[in-house]
């Protein structure tokens, strides 16, 4: 049974608590006539079971992306539909998509506990670094939904990367990787395409043959969608995980073809 199935269920012991348990509650609170009282409890789901790890992703993931969207003092068009983008690319149902949308709300909200919410993710992840840098790759995605940082989307990012245990040279790396992505994704010159396309793959155009087939399959074996969901990511998001492998593809492909 999926995350979501146990709260179809009414067993709510994958709400661990903390300020994530609150903010899903929060989310949460209309969805049952009856409200929350008087739910039974699965005790079984401890810290790193799949479908807690799962429920865990899926809240901390919708609500920090209001955060970040609010980070610059308003939420823009752009990244309302990033939002909506990756809540179309998980197929979500009536009652799962007005639960992510609440749980972004929730992130827009003045004093909302970014730190503590951080930490809690990390430690619910348990280890899980790859599950981890998909979440923070959204993050950055989400800011630049509009094409561009400013200064307080990117002091934002900065410091969840360092909540997150990133080093300054981890983040740039991943930073980079993400927003080569979506410069690939966009119909731009062949000179510009070819470009991203290295900075998806996180090499330059001085690297060798051997040492971009290494960086390729490497970024593969990151992203691949089985990999991610035996590690906890909410099945409805293995379509997220499906687009990046095609785009690593896609780039490596391309590199290729022009060498």
């Amino acid at each position: 049974m999926s995350w979501w199935g146990k709260v179809v269920g009414g067993t709510f012991g994958f709400m661990m608590g903390g300020p994530l348990g609150a903010i899903l509650g929060a989310a949460l609170g209309n969805y049952f006539d009856g409200g929350l009282d008087g739910l039974s409890l699965d005790e079984s789901l401890g810290v790193g079971a799949t479908e807690r790890v799962q429920s865990v992703f899926f809240t901390t993931t919708f609500s920090v992306m209001g955060f970040v969207a609010k980070s610059d003092g308003q939420v823009s068009r752009a990244e309302i539909e990033m939002a909506e983008q990756v809540i179309r690319q998980m197929h979500l149902g009536k009652q799962q998509r007005q639960v992510a949308i609440r749980l972004f709300g929730e992130g827009k909200k003045p004093g909302f506990p970014i730190h503590e919410v951080l930490a809690q993710f990390r430690k619910e992840c348990h280890r899980r670094l790859i599950l981890i840098q998909m979440f923070l790759g959204i993050q950055i995605a989400t800011a630049f939904a509009d094409g561009k940082f400013d200064s307080r989307e990117q002091g934002i990012l900065e410091q969840i990367a360092s909540d997150l245990g990133y080093s300054h040279d981890a983040y740039q790396d991943l930073l980079n990787r993400v927003t080569g992505q979506a410069h690939f994704a966009e119909q731009g010159s062949m000179k510009s395409r070819l470009e991203a396309a290295y900075e998806l793959l996180g090499v330059t155009e001085r690297v060798s043959d051997a040492e971009l087939k290494k960086a390729y399959r490497r970024q593969m074996n990151q992203h691949h969608p089985d990999k991610l969901v035996a590690k906890g990511l909410p099945e409805e998001m293995i379509e997220l995980a499906t687009q990046k492998t095609q785009d690593i593809k896609a780039a490596y492909e391309l590199i290729k073809s022009q060498r």
